[in-house]
């Protein structure tokens, strides 16, 4: 699942998702206070394109060059809220320190021994910020790998809260019902969500 992989994928038609925001992103964020956030994997937009327009300045950052060109180009109402980096951030970690809110929506992290992008991560999340990490409910579907990857090959948010810790509150750490139809064929009924928020 490297660069060229996801520029076939959203290369294969002019539009891959909705370009609405996810609702898990919509549902834990509306109330907050808005502040620097980083969309990771960011697509072609959607949730930081919301984040914008809620108020506030937004970095998205995805693996994929051709997300990113379709992202911002339809930006053009909020171009001065919202930037966008190309980068693999399984490989490249974002600024320490810099961000209120780290959003990854079914985002695919590679595991590794060290949790090292993982790590990359965490640390991007400025103290007193928000991790929001949300993943699809894989119980009951079977571990098929799809393009040769398997799921369990990725972090799921509650592989991640019990390496949080002592600097880290585990607000919510749950399995609910999607807010949203999954798209076509995929099953997926329930999303697991992970909220923390970074004490120091």
């Amino acid at each position: 699942m490297d660069a060229q992989f996801w520029d076939d994928r959203y290369g294969s038609r002019d539009q891959l998702f909705s370009g609405a925001p996810n609702g898990v992103l919509v549902t834990e964020i509306t109330d907050f206070p808005p502040g620097q956030a980083l969309d990771v994997g960011c697509g072609e937009g959607g949730d930081a394109l919301w984040l914008a327009r809620q108020g506030w300045q937004v970095t998205g950052v995805d693996i994929s060059e051709v997300a990113l060109r379709r992202a911002a180009e339809a930006a053009t109402d909020v171009a001065d809220r919202v930037s966008w980096a190309r980068a693999d951030l399984a490989v490249t970690a974002p600024p320490a320190d810099a961000f209120d809110l780290v959003s990854a929506q079914y985002f695919p992290l590679p595991r590794h021994p060290d949790h090292t992008a993982l790590r990359g991560l965490l640390n991007a999340v400025a103290p007193g910020g928000t991790l929001l990490f949300v993943g699809h409910d894989l119980a009951g579907l079977p571990d098929q790998p799809m393009s040769g990857v398997h799921p369990a090959d990725y972090y799921r948010p509650a592989d991640i809260a019990p390496l949080l810790g002592p600097d880290w509150t585990v607000e919510i750490n749950e399995t609910r019902p999607r807010t949203v139809p999954a798209p076509a064929g995929t099953g997926h009924t329930h999303d697991t969500v992970l909220r923390a928020r970074r004490r120091r």
